[in-house]
């Protein structure tokens, strides 16, 4: 068995702790870089309320969440 000293202990524990918090901030990072791109097609604005909204589904007519009238493109 190994024998090690209590500060020699504490700066290897810190270390590790150190070292997941940066490999899950790294891992985080690299996550949040994905680029959120939409498709302009999909954002609709509501004639009768002025809401922006989104909707994918490719259709021509679209019902608007706020108000629920129909919209065309």
């Amino acid at each position: 068995m190994f024998n090690i000293d209590f500060s020699l202990g504490i700066c290897l524990f810190l270390f590790f702790a150190v070292a997941v918090v940066l490999a899950i901030w790294l891992f985080g990072m690299k996550q949040k870089d994905k680029d959120l791109s939409l498709n302009p097609k999909f954002i609709w604005f509501c004639s009768i309320c002025a809401y922006t909204y989104i909707n994918t589904k490719e259709e021509i007519i679209s019902v608007c969440p706020r108000c629920g009238s129909y919209n065309k493109r």
